[in-house]
């Protein structure tokens, strides 16, 4: 379980620091608006989307499994964000986010990494359609310029009070959504190596001043913090602990999953093998850490890694300079980003929904048995319409029995033995 940090530094040159800092700058300028975007649509504030980018984003590169894993706050997360903050609130996430990371501690040290592979594929990718169905839909109040003074979490509700609104469109919102989308597209084709997404919102914010009537982050938020705070624990009590118990276990759940599906796509990527039991523990220590500042849950984000390894990133230190960077922008540059229109941001999210959902794999799922199709549709349902820890719950169960009943298991000997 030695971190990949420490091994890689063994024989470290100089062309692998230029190379791992090139490729931590890129990543930062990705992760920047994706962090607050992320941050924004789980209920909390831009400011706490940075402080998880910095201290987990470090935390994850510095003790991680991963040679090029990028951790921070993602898309993933948004759905269960929002439920744990609009039920026990903000101060109610922070602890079930230093549980979390409690129980990642223990899995770790008790060697649970490999575990992945009883996770059934059919579960994950239907969670991970369902979780983006649900972010695309929590955007669009932003993209559409809706004012909605209580926008309700239930999806289906969220729809109708949408279509409720629809009286209050903002064209000008339109604007700056679609430009922004199609600005990211564009660039990331065109430059793939370009930080397309900051120039994409940044144009896009632009847009909208031009424009006129288009909400910014500094309107609804005030201004961004410029450092970061100081290490605290909200109170914490028996009751407490076992209210937040199943939200601190979804959480724990999610990190480790995507963090050690973030790593094998890593792997693949850059024909290199990751630690899964370092990299459980890595997830913890960086939720701890997380929520002793104020965060939101961590995890490897497989956009940014996929980012990081196309860069040039070659070893841990990227990762780190990645959050130093995002630190050092915080700091100089707090005031600029106050100016980043909601809209773009919108379209951001959205588009990182479609890419999350990875659309070009759908009609391979449809050549799947018909067992695992249903297994996915059911898990993306129960995701969409009901609680995510029913739908994970459900969802492996279900698709464990389904592996087990493909073995050939024998039938019970129910004869009672002679005496």
């Amino acid at each position: 379980m030695v971190p990949m940090s420490l091994t890689t530094l063994r024989g470290y040159t100089r062309e692998t620091f230029r190379a791992d800092v090139l490729a931590g700058i890129s990543v930062a300028m990705v992760a920047l608006p994706l962090s607050m975007a992320i941050a924004i649509a789980s209920g909390a504030g831009p400011g706490q989307g940075l402080v998880t980018a910095i201290v987990a984003g470090f935390v994850i590169s510095a003790l991680g499994g991963s040679t090029v894993q990028i951790g921070g706050p993602t898309g993933a997360f948004i759905v269960v964000v929002a439920g744990v903050i609009a039920a026990h609130g903000y101060d109610g996430l922070v602890l079930a986010t230093f549980m979390a990371g409690l129980i990642l501690i223990a899995a770790g040290l008790c060697r649970a990494g490999r575990l992945i592979r009883l996770v059934p594929e059919p579960v994950i990718n239907g969670f991970t359609i369902g979780i983006a169905v649900l972010i695309a839909t929590s955007q669009l109040k932003d993209a559409l310029g809706l004012r909605l003074e209580d926008a309700p979490a239930d999806a289906v509700d969220l729809l109708a009070a949408l279509w409720a609104a629809r009286a209050g469109l903002a064209w000008q919102s339109v604007a700056v959504t679609l430009a922004t989308m199609a600005l990211i597209v564009a660039l990331r084709r065109a430059f793939p190596r370009l930080p397309g997404l900051i120039v994409a919102v940044a144009l896009g914010s632009w847009l909208g001043a031009g424009l006129g009537g288009v909400e910014t982050l500094a309107d609804r938020f005030g201004d961004l913090p410029r450092h970061l705070p100081l290490p605290d624990l909200p109170q914490i009590t028996r009751a407490r602990l076992v209210e937040l118990l199943p939200s601190a276990l979804v959480i724990a759940f999610l990190a480790g999953i995507e963090s050690l599906l973030s790593a094998m796509v890593a792997d693949r990527m850059a024909g290199a093998r990751h630690r899964p039991d370092a990299e459980v523990l890595a997830q913890g220590w960086a939720n701890l850490a997380s929520s002793l500042f104020g965060g939101l849950p961590a995890t490897g984000a497989i956009a940014r890694t996929a980012t990081n390894v196309r860069a040039g990133g070659r070893t841990p230190v990227a990762g780190m300079v990645h959050a130093l960077v995002i630190l050092a922008a915080m700091s100089l540059a707090a005031p600029l980003a106050g100016h980043m229109a909601m809209p773009a941001l919108a379209g951001l999210l959205i588009l990182t929904a479609w890419n999350m959902s990875e659309p070009g794999r759908w009609p391979g799922y449809l050549k799947d048995r018909p067992a695992d199709i249903g297994l996915l549709l059911l898990t993306l349902v129960l995701t969409v319409l009901t609680d995510l820890t029913v739908a994970i719950g459900i969802g492996v169960a279900l698709g464990l029995a389904l592996r087990l009943s493909r073995r050939s298991v024998p039938d019970a000997d129910w004869t009672p033995p002679d005496r």
